[in-house]
């Protein structure tokens, strides 16, 4: 709770991954990659809940292990590779609100993104807080080297620049910062997102984070990058 206002943590974490099988719950740096994420939102200060929204009995038993709520197994339907975050909170808050319990704030925390500090959820509820007169949402950012304007594409077996409007540069440093919405959190008014159907609403602020964080996980070369990312700037064995 933070300033009387409630909060919702929402780890979504499907069974299914073809980019790198069983990937939620694969041992990185001594502990399933999904316990990072759950060990840091229970750290908040502010997240009333930590909830785990899974359609797996596996998963859901090393959630519990490491502290989350696994109230739910997520039905088939909301577990394909189609299925959006959104739906995924939304049922997570249905469950919920079915029990009497409203969140003013909902955070989106990915598994796939662990190399959170401990501090980034907390300060990013702090920042929407007191901006509230602003902004519905922030969101967490990182600044991109590849950047869009040297992007390309192959059209008909050539070499096309992949978003004409930008103008081309060759120089990293003459380009205006890009930033990708790394999965550290995404954070929302609960009514506004729902109204808005997402955790981007028209007044959304970024939360800047460091550029090893810059990192998710969905083969098994992000992985590795990730492992040594930790081992780096953890001092993790």
């Amino acid at each position: 709770m933070i300033n009387g206002r409630t909060a919702i943590g929402i780890v979504p974490a499907r069974g299914g991954s073809k980019g790198l099988p069983g990937k939620n719950i694969r041992p990185i740096c001594g502990k399933p990659l999904i316990g990072w994420t759950i060990e840091k939102a229970r750290k908040s200060r502010y997240l009333d809940t930590v909830v785990v929204s899974t359609d797996s009995e596996e998963i859901a038993a090393v959630a519990r292990e490491f502290g989350a709520d696994v109230p739910f197994l997520r039905p088939a339907e909301l577990a394909t590779d189609k299925s959006s975050s959104m739906d995924v909170v939304r049922h997570a808050l249905d469950h919920y609100g079915a029990a009497g319990r409203q969140f003013h704030f909902t955070a989106l925390l990915e598994p796939t993104s662990p190399l959170r500090e401990d501090g980034d959820i907390d300060r990013m509820l702090e920042i929407l807080d007191a901006q509230a007169a602003q902004f519905d949402a922030i969101v967490s950012v990182g600044e991109v080297n590849e950047h869009p304007s040297i992007m390309k594409r192959i059209v008909a077996g050539q070499v096309e620049p992949f978003a004409k409007e930008l103008a081309l540069t060759t120089r990293r440093q003459d380009n205006e910062p890009a930033y990708f919405p790394y999965g550290v959190a995404y954070i929302s008014r609960t009514e506004n997102m729902l109204a808005e159907n997402t955790f981007y609403p028209r007044r959304c602020t970024a939360f800047p984070i460091k550029r090893y964080q810059n990192y998710e996980i969905d083969d098994i070369y992000d992985f590795l990058c990730v492992e040594a990312v930790m081992k780096h700037e953890w001092r993790l064995a």
